[in-house]
């Protein structure tokens, strides 16, 4: 049997205001602010995060 792959991800992003790179939970259930300036990465929407800075890659 093959095992499935988990539908979520995480994800490198680069913050817009300072180009802090993190790493988030492509899924997160709560805003995500930048570790440095603060200023909101991503948002939740019940489902995947509306991600409102640059990916820079989707880690497996």
């Amino acid at each position: 049997m093959k095992a499935t792959e988990p539908a979520s991800k995480f994800v490198k992003v680069r913050c817009p205001k300072c180009k802090n790179e993190q790493i988030i939970f492509g899924k997160a259930s709560t805003e995500v602010k930048c570790l440095v300036c603060g200023k909101s990465v991503a948002e939740p929407t019940g489902g995947k995060a509306r991600i409102k800075s640059k990916i820079l890659e989707v880690l497996e």
